[in-house]
């Protein structure tokens, strides 16, 4: 007997908000994108962010929430969509290209993965320490993990 149409619904929806970026290393990463010549890392803190305190080379910027409103950017999954060509970048041999999310310290990108899995995205990573990783003891930001505290490529308008 099938379940209650209610809970079907139920456990679909539940399934989907399970639905989890692929959490990386930023030295990870920085492999998958040397690796994966289909690999696209998108940036996707503020603009100010971005442009100021530095971003990956090679990045592409999205921003997820931005000024002046500060609210979660409507055509982030469209904007991202188009930088894959709409899917193009996927075969059967090797599934869809990879996509990988940055922020500051990893938990923006997380939602704006669960985001592009929900939109029907098949191949979405994150950054976990991000560009800049969590603050020490001292409320500084880029000297406990990130991507420049690995040393990893950056640039900085």
């Amino acid at each position: 007997m099938a379940p209650p149409l209610h809970l079907k619904n139920t456990a679909k929806h539940m399934a989907k908000s399970e639905k989890q970026p692929i959490g990386l290393t930023p030295e990870q990463a920085s492999e998958l994108l040397h690796n994966d010549p289909r690999a696209i890392l998108v940036d996707i803190r503020a603009t100010m962010e971005y442009l100021f305190v530095g971003h990956p080379v090679g990045a592409v910027h999205i921003p997820w929430i931005d000024e002046p409103d500060w609210v979660i950017n409507p055509h982030f999954v469209t904007e991202v969509r188009k930088l894959i060509l709409g899917g193009v970048v996927c075969d059967a041999d090797e599934g869809f290209a990879p996509v990988l999310l940055i922020c500051r310290s990893g938990k923006r990108s997380v939602e704006a993965g669960k985001t592009l899995l929900e939109a029907g995205f098949g191949n979405v990573h994150h950054v976990l320490e991000g560009f800049e990783g969590d603050l020490d003891d001292h409320h500084h930001r880029s000297s406990l993990g990130g991507w420049r505290f690995h040393k990893l490529p950056w640039e900085q308008c």
